[in-house]
C-alpha cells in the first residue's frame, strides 16, 4: 500500500466518521417532513456555507479544472459566470421568494409554485421535472468514484457503488439537518483547499513576478496547442464563443434558483439575515474557484499525458504535493461531491413525500388518512426514495463519461429551462399569471431545452438551457398578457 493511499484511507475513516456522527444527531432532530426537506430556521453563515458548498460541488474541483486542462484560459470564463451570474440570481430572487414564503410555508420549489399559483399540475409537473437532477447526482457520484480510483486503488465500478452507499446511507439517517450542517464544514474544506492550489502554482512556477510568472504558465501551454491561451477556445464545449459565454453566464444566474439551493432560502431563520448568507457565499466561492487554475497548472507541469480530463488536477496536486497533502485534497474533493450531492437527494425526496404525496394525493383526497398518519408516510417516503434516486443516478453513469461536468449540466438546464418563468414572474410580476400560464410556461421551457440539446441544434447544455429559460420566461410573460385575470378563489394560496 502506498503512502497516498494510506493517508487517504485514514483522512476519509476520520471524515466519514465525523459525517455520519452528524447524521445520527441530526437523525434525532428530524420528527417530520419539514425537519427532512430544510431543517427548520438556521443562522445565515452556516447556510451560506452551505450554499457555497452545494453551489459548487465536486464539478468544482475535478470537472472544471479537468476543462481548465482541456480548453486551456477560456474556461476561466466560468469564473465569471459563477461568481457574477450567480449571486445575481440569488439577489434577484431570494430576498422576495423568501418574504413570500412567510406567508405559504413551502418546503421545496414544487410546494412553492404550486401554492402560488394555485396549480397541482405545476406542482407536480415541476416535481417531476426536479428529477433531472440525478443527472446532477450522477456528476457528484463519478467524482467519487474517480477519487477511490485514483488514490485507494479501486476500479471504477467498484467506488462508484462504495460513494452512492456512502452518500444514500447518510442523507436516509439525516435529512436536511445532516447536508446543511456538514456543507458549513466542508465549505470551509473547499475554500482552504482552493486558495491553497492558487498559491502553490505560482511558488512552483515562480519567475520573478507575478505577471511575469503567469506569462510563463500561458507560454508553456501555448507551445503546446495555441487554442489553450485564446479568450474563445473552438475546441471548448461551453466557451467557444461570445453567445456561448453569454448563455454559460445566464444559466449560472438560473441555476441559483435550483430546488437544493432554494431549500437553503427557505430554510433561513430571519429573512433580515438574507444579505450575510449572500455574502458568506460569494466570499466562500471566490476561494473555492481559485482551484479552476489547477487545471492550467497540470497542463503546464505534465502536458498532455493526463489520460482523463477530469483528474487533472489530482495529478497536478500529486505532482507538486507530498502523499498527506494528496490525501488531503481528495478528501477535500470527496467531501465537495457530498456537500451537493445529499442536497439533490433532499430536494428528490421531497418531491415526492410533499409536493406530490400531502400536497396533492392526500389534500386532493387521492389517499385518504388523518394528518398524523399523513406526516408519518411522508416521512417514510422521503427516505425510502433515497436508495430509489441513488440507485438511478449509479446506473446512468456506470460506463464512466468523458467529462463528469457534462453529465451535471445536463440537469441542471432541464430543470432551470422549465421552472424559472414561473419563478420569475412569481417574484416580479405586477399581477399575479393565471395557473394556466405558469403551466404553459414550464412545458415551453423543458420541451426547448429537449429538442435544442438533444436535437443537436445547440451543441452546449449551458447555451441550450439558456435559450430554453428565455423561451419559458417569455412564454409566461406574453401569456400573462393575453390571459384573462384568475379570479379571487385562484389568487389565494393554497
Amino acid at each position: 500500500m502506498s503512502a497516498v493511499t494510506l493517508y487517504t484511507w485514514i483522512g476519509f475513516g476520520i471524515f466519514l466518521v465525523v459525517m455520519l456522527t452528524l447524521g445520527f444527531v441530526s437523525a434525532r432532530k428530524t420528527k417530520s417532513v419539514s425537519d427532512f426537506a430544510i431543517g427548520g430556521g438556521l443562522g445565515p453563515y452556516v447556510l451560506g456555507l452551505s450554499f457555497a458548498a452545494t453551489y459548487l460541488s465536486a464539478a468544482t474541483f475535478l470537472g472544471y479544472p479537468g476543462w481548465s486542462y482541456d480548453w486551456g484560459l477560456a474556461n476561466l470564463w466560468i469564473f465569471l459566470a459563477m461568481i457574477g451570474g450567480g449571486p445575481i440570481g440569488v439577489i434577484m430572487v431570494a430576498k422576495k421568494v423568501r418574504k413570500l414564503n412567510t406567508k405559504q410555508k413551502s418546503l421545496s420549489l414544487p410546494d412553492w409554485l404550486g401554492d402560488f399559483y394555485n396549480s397541482d399540475i405545476l406542482r407536480v409537473g415541476t416535481g417531476l421535472i426536479l428529477l433531472f437532477n440525478i443527472f446532477y447526482i450522477s456528476g457528484q457520484l463519478v467524482a467519487g468514484a474517480r477519487i477511490f480510483e485514483y488514490l485507494l486503488g479501486m476500479n471504477y465500478t467498484t467506488g462508484l457503488i462504495f460513494i452512492t452507499a456512502i452518500v444514500v446511507f447518510y442523507v436516509y439517517i439525516g435529512g436536511a439537518f445532516a447536508d446543511i450542517y456538514t456543507d458549513a464544514v466542508q465549505a470551509v474544506l473547499m475554500a482552504i483547499a482552493g486558495l491553497t492550489i492558487f498559491i502553490s502554482g505560482i511558488v512552483l512556477f515562480w519567475n520573478g513576478g507575478i505577471s511575469d510568472t503567469f506569462a510563463g504558465i500561458a507560454g508553456n501551454i501555448a507551445e503546446q496547442d495555441a487554442n489553450l491561451v485564446k479568450v474563445f477556445n473552438p475546441d471548448s464545449a461551453h466557451f467557444f464563443s461570445v453567445g456561448a459565454v453569454i448563455g454559460a453566464i445566464v444559466i449560472q444566474w438560473a441555476f441559483a434558483s435550483a430546488p437544493h439551493l432554494f431549500n437553503k432560502v427557505l430554510g433561513l431563520r430571519n429573512e433580515k439575515d438574507l444579505g450575510k448568507m449572500i455574502i458568506t457565499y460569494v466570499v466562500t466561492a471566490s476561494f473555492c474557484l481559485l482551484v479552476l487554475f489547477g487545471g492550467l497548472y497540470s497542463r503546464a507541469a505534465i502536458g498532455d499525458g493526463v489520460v482523463t480530463a477530469d483528474l487533472a488536477l489530482m495529478e497536478y496536486v500529486t505532482w507538486a504535493f507530498p502523499a498527506i497533502i494528496v490525501a488531503i485534497f481528495g478528501v477535500v474533493i470527496l467531501a465537495a461531491a457530498m456537500s451537493t450531492t445529499d442536497g439533490l437527494f433532499v430536494s428528490i425526496s421531497t418531491v415526492f413525500a410533499n409536493d406530490i404525496f400531502l400536497k396533492f394525493l392526500v389534500k386532493r383526497g387521492y389517499v385518504k388518512v388523518s394528518d398524523e398518519k399523513a406526516q408519518k408516510i411522508a416521512l417514510q417516503l422521503s427516505r425510502l426514495s433515497v436508495p430509489l434516486v441513488g440507485l438511478a443516478a449509479f446506473l446512468i453513469v456506470l460506463n464512466p463519461p468523458k467529462y463528469m461536468g457534462d453529465v451535471m449540466w445536463i440537469g441542471i438546464s432541464g430543470v432551470a429551462a422549465g421552472t424559472l418563468g414561473p419563478i420569475l414572474y412569481a417574484v416580479y410580476g405586477k399581477r399575479r399569471a393565471p395557473a394556466r400560464a405558469a403551466e404553459i410556461s414550464m412545458v415551453a421551457g423543458l420541451v426547448s431545452y429537449l429538442v435544442l440539446y438533444f436535437g443537436g441544434i445547440i451543441p452546449s447544455t449551458m447555451s441550450a438551457g439558456a435559450v430554453a429559460t428565455f423561451i419559458g420566461i417569455a412564454t409566461i410573460a406574453l401569456l400573462a398578457r393575453v390571459m384573462k385575470e384568475p379570479v379571487k378563489e385562484e389568487k389565494e394560496v393554497a
